[in-house]
């Protein structure tokens, strides 16, 4: 077998022509005949109960296909994890914008004014609630007995006993907020319907088997008459792993009862008010520390706001928790983490899941472990960071060769630290601006958590077809992120062929398998290893066909692949994920391996702040990651730059406005996010281990660079002005607000003093 190493080269992207010439077919592109257009009416009030809806007689009603709760035929619910949101409200809603009526009609023009002229009477408004500390007080019960959606507790050594051995005891308390995943293209979805087929749903997508088993329960049919089908999709950033469910739902619903295919297309206003978002949060530390600056243990408690109904708040908040302690060595700790209701629409999945609300805390606590010990930012982290052997926070042994001080002095290198840091020292008490410069440090584990991947039982397969190329079937979704370059160069590296000889089938649950969800930094590392798996059993077919030889050339394949199909038609081979060996994981203990590889990263950013305006500018940004194996430098490099761009935003600008549980700015006007000029040069660098786990060594990439930004951002903004800030976003009122207060507090002692 012979070829031109692929991986590890940047490739043409495989969709990137027809999306540069316009030839790529997105949802609202597609034209179906006899067409309708659908449209959802909401709620207006966070709680209650629904006594009447009636309809204005300016709208010609009976041209309009009405849906409501009645016309369920299956289980009203979103069917996920807790089964516990409703496709449409019948009597209760818990959230401004709770799905409540449908309406379709031909002319899409006519559905805003049918909706507004739907009303809605209420009985008188129960008490809401609307803060984590609201819910955590059960000043209303909204869910349960008690609020909690979910809570894990993560015990490792005696807590307990480290306190008296503690030279100091260091506290803080961080939160972050909500964060849009503002995609370029907003959610869509098609449904048809056909008595003797069932329902088809065409649509933006990340989870087409997701959707299809959400439709499966709704409609109450065989796995054999729902057919999901992803278009064309710009952007998800986990905005659409499974709100779609929600939309196909709606859509097949309209479509089940008009007999007719139906479209709904949300605007940016009603995808920014309804959709999920990221998980507000809120961390509290508590850590004993030695003299030397050495972790003896502590007690995190992560607490996230999950909305209205539990959705994917679980699975989020059991990555947040298990990241909380970040990439340091800790002896003794104890993790509290709980989910808990609020009424605002659900929260859900964003890049990161989790890790960016607790790494933030656990990083800006670092520097105030660093500041209270007298230590510098630096040697803090060196002196507690993780080392081969030692266990993580769920006892995980690190098994990889990883040299996180090594690591940190490269970043603190190529960003010439040490010098800024003295520059902006000895400069800052001149002008009307100061500059900081400060670090993060953090690990993201790659796949599910725990036994997710033994749950999923992923599988991939890969065709031998008649023109002795090969296509590659997977229920992986390209959205942007690359995954149809990525697995076709594993595809093509495993046999020995060019690039162009392998294509992608569309992910199409009537003909891809069910490999898992294209979540979770999980697609290069595990369907990828299916892939290389899957590819080269097509290549032994051939071999024990005796029509190929070992050490063939790519023409060989390719003569032995059609003479295979023309006597036997395209022939396909399997691959189904086949958990490791010594990967352990105990979901009642919570405890164990909790990813099959980590990957690991550094970031350092300086930023300026200005006094006059209190805005702060990053100027410059250094990431430096160790991610296995980079498949395609380009793909890859793009995918930091990225995830860093949204970690500013997120840091310094993008802030959601609530009102009695709604988003008040959800228009792109007024929900501000970073723009190209405002962000900084961004210098990206590679470090490669390997990953055994991992298609050609290869471990999760994407959700990574979410992580980093936020900390090192607000670290370096207390190195610039020397107040902390422990809580995002972080706008410039906060720290007009916070210097003032720091003036105040120290005017005080100062009088306090003079007496």
């Amino acid at each position: 077998m012979t070829t031109e190493r692929i991986i590890g080269n940047s490739v043409p992207r495989k969709e990137g022509r027809d999306k540069v010439t316009g030839r790529s077919q997105y949802v609202d592109d597609m034209v179906l005949p006899d067409m309708l257009f659908g449209a959802t009416v909401r709620s207006q009030i966070p709680r209650g109960r629904i006594k009447n809806i009636s309809f204005a007689d300016s709208i010609p009603w009976d041209e309009f296909v009405i849906v409501s709760a009645k016309d369920i035929p299956g289980k009203n619910c979103i069917a996920l994890i807790g089964d516990d949101q409703p496709c449409l409200a019948s009597e209760f809603v818990n959230h401004p914008e709770e799905p409540i009526l449908l309406l379709a009609h031909p002319d899409r023009h006519l559905l805003p004014q049918a909706v507004k002229a739907v009303s809605i009477e209420y009985e008188p408004p129960w008490p809401a609630i609307f803060t984590i500390e609201e819910s955590e007080r059960c000043t209303e019960v909204i869910w349960g007995d008690d609020n909690i959606f979910k809570t894990y507790r993560i015990q490792k050594g005696d807590v307990e006993g480290i306190w008296k051995k503690a030279a100091y005891i260091v506290e803080g308390e961080y939160s972050t907020g909500a964060q849009e995943q503002l995609y370029i293209e907003p959610n869509g979805m098609i449904a048809a319907f056909d008595e003797s087929t069932g329902i088809t749903v065409w649509g933006s997508l990340q989870c087409p088997y997701y959707v299809h088993k959400a439709l499966m329960a709704l409609a109450n049919l065989p796995a054999e008459k729902v057919r999901v089908v992803q278009m064309e999709t710009g952007g998800a950033f986990g905005g659409k792993e499974e709100y779609p469910s929600m939309i196909a739902a709606h859509t097949s619903l309209l479509a089940m009862k008009a007999r007719r295919p139906v479209k709904i297309i949300y605007d940016r206003m009603e995808d920014m008010a309804a959709t999920t978002k990221r998980h507000p949060s809120r961390t509290r530390h508590r850590t004993a520390v030695s003299r030397e600056g050495k972790i003896l243990g502590g007690e995190i408690d992560f607490t996230i706001d999950g909305g209205a109904y539990l959705t994917l708040s679980s699975v989020v908040l059991s990555r947040g928790a298990i990241h909380a302690g970040g990439p340091y060595y800790w002896p003794n700790v104890q993790i509290r983490a709980k989910a808990v209701a609020t009424n605002a629409p659900p929260h859900g999945a964003f890049r990161g899941f989790g890790a960016p609300q607790s790494l933030f805390a656990m990083e800006r606590h670092m520097d105030r472990i660093a500041r209270t010990v007298g230590l510098s930012p630096v040697e803090i982290r060196k002196r507690n960071f993780l080392q081969p052997g030692q266990t993580t926070t769920t006892e995980q042994v690190v098994r990889e060769a990883i040299d996180l001080g090594k690591l940190l002095d490269r970043a603190l290198e190529v960003s010439d630290y040490t010098a800024k840091k003295k520059q902006f020292a000895s400069k800052n008490q001149l002008g009307s601006s100061r500059k900081g410069i400060g670090i993060a440090a953090f690990l993201h584990g790659a796949g599910f958590t725990g036994s997710g991947e033994r749950y999923l039982s992923s599988v991939v397969g890969v065709e031998g077809c008649a023109d002795g190329s090969v296509r590659v079937l997977v229920s992986s979704t390209e959205f942007g992120q690359g995954t149809n370059t990525v697995l076709s160069q594993i595809a093509a590296e495993a046999l020995g062929l060019p690039y162009e000889s392998v294509t992608m089938a569309q992910p199409d649950t009537l003909e891809v398998p069910n490999s898992g969800p294209t979540v979770a930094s999980r697609t290069a590392m595990v369907v990828g290893k299916l892939v290389q798996s899957a590819a080269l059993g097509v290549a032994q077919t051939l071999i024990f066909s005796k029509l190929l030889q070992e050490g063939y050339s790519a023409d060989d394949f390719r003569a032995a692949c059609k003479q295979y199909v023309s006597t036997h038609s395209p022939f396909r081979c399997w691959s189904r994920y086949d958990p490791p060996s010594d990967i352990f994981w105990d979901d009642e203990k919570y405890r164990g391996e909790a990813y099959a590889a980590f990957a690991w990263a550094v970031y350092i950013a300086e930023v300026e702040v200005d006094l006059t305006t209190y805005s702060v500018a990053v100027k410059d940004f250094v990431a430096l990651q160790e991610v296995g194996k980079v498949l395609h430098p380009l793909l890859a490099k793009g995918q930091i730059i990225g995830g860093i761009a949204q970690g500013i935003g997120f840091s310094l600008y993008e802030k959601v406005v609530w009102q009695n549980g709604r988003m008040q700015n959800g228009q792109m006007t007024n929900y501000i996010m970073p723009t190209s000029s405002d962000l900084p040069p961004i210098r990206v660098f590679f470090e490669e281990l390997g990953n055994f786990h991992g298609a050609y060594g290869a471990k999760g990439i994407g959700e990574l660079p979410m992580d980093g930004p936020a900390p090192a951002i607000l670290n370096a903004v207390e190195d610039a002005v020397g107040v902390p800030f422990n809580s995002i976003p972080l706008l410039p009122e906060d720290i007009m607000d916070g210097l003032a207060a720091a003036s105040e507090e120290n005017s005080a002692v100062s009088r306090v003093g003079r007496r």
